[in-house]
């Protein structure tokens, strides 16, 4: 009974103990992160022991707008990202591959970055533990030609004479580039099912560089843990939360959440990433479906009720799962002792 009350108290001290670390975001980021694991730490791959299909949808400082430089025209200029997943258990591999697809668009930027994740995986008496790799690669393109600099503000944007002057060597091509880059991560992923999960990672291990596109990956660490408590004749589950990322150790950032599930069926909720914002959740599990809804209000300067401003973020999430039985094989012949009397 003490070890029992121990692990509680253990895994709610390393939620809370984080809650004063934060900063400013780095990568792309999801409200819903607590289902999108395999996006952070490659051992999460196969761990539920089912074949799983996930989709989210993000459009994040939803609101704000840019001026083109061609034509005067206000266009959107936040965050949208589009991922997918996939996951399995391969029992001969001793554990689990994955896949991950993310899109990524921000004004004149848009980027997609694929991963394919393999983890092996060990099991213990009361849970598993997993190592695992990935291999990624990404590809992005950026629009020089709506680009201004400096001089260009100071003159007339919409004429490509005035735009042209501008000194900056970085903006001389006046047209679309794009780069490949190719990188790889690592992770551990422990967890206990139906009670807790703990898991840590570093991604962009080999901190590739773009000369074209001008920026280099930072390595990245992330570390989450989530805790499943019943309670009311397990009517009830409360999922605590919580999600870490840095930056080269420059910055950080946390996320801090709490669920509320009803029946296993119906879950609200919300959560809090510091400097940034507040979220709402919402969700409902249907046969094999999970389907979840995130509305962020912006709490940062973005977020203040001005023109063009911040009217928080959207996200929208998926996810089907199913498991494959082995039918039984029917024996083609018998014996029969008979021929041995």
């Amino acid at each position: 009974m003490k070890i029992e009350l121990f692990k509680k108290v253990s895994v709610f001290a390393l939620i809370m103990a984080f809650s004063c670390i934060g900063f400013a975001q780095q990568q792309a980021q999801f409200s819903q992160y607590m289902f999108n694991r395999l996006s952070y730490n490659p051992a999460y791959a196969g761990s539920v022991g089912s074949i799983c299909f996930s989709g989210l949808y993000r459009n994040q400082w939803m609101g704000l707008t840019l001026t083109s430089p061609g034509t005067g025209v206000k266009e959107g200029a936040t965050p949208q990202n589009i991922l997918f997943s996939f996951d399995m258990p391969v029992n001969f591999l001793h554990g689990g591959i994955g896949l991950s697809v993310l899109t990524n668009k921000l004004g004149y930027y848009s980027a997609i970055n694929i991963g394919v994740d393999y983890a092996y995986r060990f099991f213990t008496s009361r849970g598993s533990l997993a190592i695992g790799v990935e291999a990624n690669i990404s590809s992005g393109n950026l629009d020089y030609a709506n680009l201004v600099g400096y001089r260009s503000l100071t003159g007339d944007v919409t004429n490509p004479i005035d735009r042209d002057q501008d000194p900056d060597p970085i903006l001389q091509s006046r047209k679309t580039e794009s780069d490949m880059v190719f990188d790889a991560a690592v992770g551990v992923y422990y967890t206990e099912p139906g009670r807790l999960y703990l898991g840590l990672s570093a991604k962009n291990l080999l901190g590739s560089e773009s000369a074209v596109l001008n920026y280099k990956n930072a390595r990245s660490i992330y570390a989450f843990a989530g805790y499943d408590h019943e309670f009311f004749d397990q009517s009830y589950h409360l999922l605590p939360s919580l999600l870490i990322k840095t930056a080269d150790f420059s910055t950080m950032q946390l996320d801090v959440s709490c669920l509320l599930l009803y029946q296993n069926t119906l879950w609200l909720g919300a959560s809090y990433r510091i400097q940034d914002a507040v979220s709402l959740l919402a969700g409902v599990n249907w046969k094999n479906f999970r389907i979840g809804i995130a509305y962020d209000l912006t709490t940062s300067k973005l977020g203040t009720y001005k023109p063009a401003r911040s009217k928080g973020s959207l996200e929208l999430y998926l996810k089907y799962c199913f498991k494959i039985t082995p039918k039984k094989k029917i024996p083609s012949s018998y014996i029969n002792s008979i021929y041995f009397m």
